[in-house]
């Protein structure tokens, strides 16, 4: 239970800011506080997972809602700002036309599946996160939502970790 202090000791609606900051669903976030209190990292890894595949698409979207686009600033949360940042450095140092050439990308997957695209950036470049964009925008509509689930699933685990870990 150590392990996990720095999240179970938070009083209701400050553990309900640091969840959403890991997901931004309601759902999640609700099933989350009610699992409280978590008896070990792996139990919070697991409760995580557990809750977030249990939800449904507009469960998955809200979260997805919470993200900038890929190579934007972060305008969706600024409680995330840091964090979105941070997870987009790579495409952040990109040569103008890989920027540009992910905006674009982005504009078309947004068109093709109406979400944002998604991915957990973290240690990827530019030009890594652009060829995950365009491979992904491939894919048949129930197919990428599985991949986004999936992506959001890595995002609010790095998230929590950092919670642990600060």
């Amino acid at each position: 239970m150590d392990e996990c202090r720095a999240l179970n000791d938070l009083e209701g609606d400050e553990a309900r800011v640091a969840l959403t900051r890991c997901c931004g669903s309601a759902r999640w976030v609700d099933r989350m506080l009610h699992e409280r209190p978590f008896q070990s990292r792996a139990h919070l890894l697991e409760a995580a997972s557990r809750h977030w595949n249990a939800l449904d698409v507009a469960d998955w979207d809200e979260a997805f809602s919470h993200h900038p686009r890929i190579g934007e600033p972060s305008a969706a949360s600024k409680s995330t700002a840091a964090w979105a940042a941070n997870e987009q450095a790579g495409a952040a140092r990109s040569a103008d036309d890989v920027r540009a050439a992910i905006a674009e990308g982005n504009r078309a997957y947004e068109a093709k599946f109406g979400r944002i695209y998604l991915v957990c950036a973290t240690g990827k470049t530019g030009e890594e996160l652009l060829a995950i964009l365009r491979a992904r925008l491939g894919n048949d509509a129930e197919t990428e939502l599985r991949v986004a689930v999936g992506e959001q699933e890595k995002i609010t685990r790095l998230r929590l970790e950092k919670i642990l870990s600060p």
